[in-house]
């Protein structure tokens, strides 16, 4: 049965996403490692654990799942299993980037934080995924399940690697464009997972559209995205100012 049919316009849009929070998030990530302060790296690192959890990760999912589709069935999505997710992706990526930004840095800390940071894509992906709601059931071929944690953790390794070790804007551009590549990648390689079955004769569904959930957060992202932004410059502005 055909159940993912995702037009190209939402793919792009998608990973625009997911590349945009990404750069955001690792920029707040690098950050926080040439601070100082351990409060203001603290900051650094709870900002950089937003972009990339909640909006290059979680939002990125959830505009990725409008081109999910099953024929004849209306699917909806559990609130506070979809709540959850963001939640768990936001919280395991922070303590990732805390490996490399509190703390001394190290090789093993930076693949330790990748092995963490792809774990929360990959989480933030099948907990998202649990919370859909239609009359049938989901499950997984367990290959490319594997083969999508892979995908996250090796390219979100080397998206760190590039923003800590190889520090110049192309590279750090690159680290944006290859985070966004471990989120949508490890997205569509598990969604290729996904095995459908209906069953005419279950309850109707109950919970939200994802439409209802992917507008609110989209915009509140969109505002999330903005102050961060605005964070950095205006940061970038006040570390000039003190070099003067």
């Amino acid at each position: 049965m055909q159940h993912f049919s995702d037009g190209l316009s939402t793919l792009v849009l998608a990973y625009v996403v997911s590349v945009v929070g990404s750069l955001i998030g690792l920029a707040c990530m690098a950050r926080a490692q040439a601070e100082r302060d351990r409060a203001v790296k603290a900051r650094w690192t709870v900002l950089g654990a937003f972009a990339i959890g909640g909006v290059a990760i979680w939002l990125m999912h959830f505009i990725a799942m409008l081109g999910f589709d099953i024929p004849g069935a209306t699917i909806k999505y559990s609130v506070p299993l979809t709540a959850l997710s963001a939640v768990a992706a936001i919280g395991v990526v922070g303590i990732g980037l805390s490996l490399v930004t509190l703390v001394r840095f190290t090789r093993m800390r930076l693949l330790l934080a990748g092995l963490l940071a792809g774990l929360g894509v990959a989480g933030m992906h099948y907990l998202g995924m649990s919370a859909i709601r239609f009359r049938g059931g989901i499950s997984y071929d367990p290959v490319l399940v594997a083969l999508s944690c892979v995908i996250a953790v090796v390219a979100a390794t080397a998206a760190f690697w590039f923003t800590l070790v190889v520090k110049t804007t192309p590279a750090r551009m690159a680290a944006g464009l290859i985070m966004g590549v471990a989120v949508t990648g490890m997205h569509y390689t598990g969604m290729a997972a996904v095995r459908v079955t209906t069953d005419p004769d279950a309850a109707a569904p109950q919970g939200a559209a994802v439409f209802d959930l992917v507008f609110p957060v989209f915009v509140t992202s969109a505002l999330v995205v903005a102050a961060l932004l605005w964070m950095l410059f205006t940061s970038d502005d006040d570390a000039l100012g003190e070099a003067a």
